[in-house]
């Protein structure tokens, strides 16, 4: 039986990881195998340059997450390359099955992480990270794209604050609205509209990415008239929301409205007691690989502290 098993493998499954093996817990982790599509290590193997995590002035993703996984593997921590199929939360220990086989453990960290809506337009796949992204505060700062024209995509709270945080470096951003308003916040609204570098293009649906190596266009369609036209846009942002990978736990942790797991305030407890949640799994509005790693070394933290309480 495991003290401690973490799924996940994303900045806040391998936190977790150090914190717990240097308690002396023997963590054992799943990394996944391609989970929710995303390689082992989560969304950060999918980005290029990664400037706002500490200690780095700047270092591709996929490097992060390998030095992560060494300091992890070096602190003591195990990590097997597959994918949890299901859990049982039922009782203690809990069973976590993975690749046809039953592990128990005394505690959980859920760490699984969210993924980017994305539209499937053609050119996307081609062009992700190459001129197109789903986070601004991640990518909006990189040389790529300063100085350029960008497209957002989305009507709500979070377009608005994407669209806000890209005028820093853009020439200009179009915020692109599928519907004729928007369902941002009256008072978002207002930023936007009263933004000298944010057009809003209400009716306007991107419906291809343009361009070779890198983004140099976006083919957009009016819903009103279905006319056609292309924007000489340089970057394209989705801000149309995350889906939290959550759909393993069959309903057995309480989730919030959207499906994200609803934790404890000021702690990483979960519903159920002896499981805890970090990282992109538990949080929809930061979403940056630092305060991943902070709630990733809360729920290790959280967890260590559980079992000295419940030992016998």
């Amino acid at each position: 039986m495991e003290n401690l098993i973490i799924i996940g493998s994303g900045p806040a499954g391998h936190t977790a990881a150090v914190y717990s093996a240097r308690a002396r817990l023997n963590p054992l982790m799943f990394e996944g195998a391609f989970a929710a599509g995303v390689a082992a290590g989560g969304q950060l193997t999918t980005t290029t340059e990664v400037e706002n995590y500490p200690g780095f002035l700047s270092i591709p993703g996929p490097l992060l997450m390998d030095k992560m996984r060494e300091q992890s593997l070096h602190c003591g921590a195990r990590i097997l390359t597959e994918t949890v199929d299901r859990v049982d939360l039922s009782q203690r220990p809990f069973k976590v099955r993975a690749a046809g086989k039953e592990y128990e453990a005394k505690t959980l960290i859920i760490a699984t992480g969210a993924q980017a809506r994305r539209m499937d337009l053609p050119g996307e796949e081609r062009l992700w990270q190459k001129g197109i992204s789903a986070c601004a505060v991640c990518d909006g700062a990189l040389p790529f794209f300063r100085n350029k024209l960008l497209a957002v995509v989305g009507g709500g709270d979070s377009a608005v604050e994407e669209s806000t945080y890209l005028t820093k470096f853009a020439s200009k951003v179009l915020l692109l609205v599928r519907r004729d308003m928007m369902r941002a916040s009256m008072v978002m609204q207002e930023r936007a509209q009263s933004n000298p570098k944010i057009e809003i293009m209400f009716e306007t649906l991107p419906v291809e990415v343009l361009g070779d190596k890198s983004v140099s266009g976006l083919k957009v369609r009016n819903t009103r008239t279905n006319a056609e036209s292309i924007l000489p846009v340089g970057g394209l942002f989705y801000a149309i929301g995350h889906l939290p990978n959550t759909a393993f736990l069959e309903g057995q942790l309480e989730l919030d409205e959207v499906g994200y797991i609803k934790t404890r305030p000021g702690t990483a407890q979960t519903s159920v007691e002896g499981v805890f949640a970090a990282g992109d799994v538990q949080d929809k509005v930061y979403r940056q690989a630092v305060t991943s790693a902070g709630t990733g070394c809360m729920a290790a933290l959280d967890a260590e502290h559980f079992l000295a309480a419940h030992s016998h």
